[in-house]
């Protein structure tokens, strides 16, 4: 009879230890970045764009979809 595969076993367990690490590291980054709330976009200075062109932005009306977000519950 041939001795059981000891290396292989190991192997094995530690790529699943490794796997299940990345999940949990990944569930948690996904639940920090999702806990930061809603993305704005940036204020119109940050993109350089000239007083005119930032104000015609500013008045541009907000889609009714984009506005009425729903609470977190």
């Amino acid at each position: 009879m041939t001795p059981p595969p000891t290396r292989g076993r190991w192997v094995a367990i530690v790529t699943g230890a490794i796997s299940i690490a990345i999940a949990a590291a990944y569930l948690v980054l996904i639940t920090v970045l999702d806990a930061r709330g809603p993305l704005l976009p940036p204020p119109p200075e940050a993109l350089g764009l000239s007083d005119a062109v930032a104000a015609e932005v500013a008045a541009a009306p907000v889609s009714a979809d984009a506005a009425t977000v729903p609470p977190r519950g």
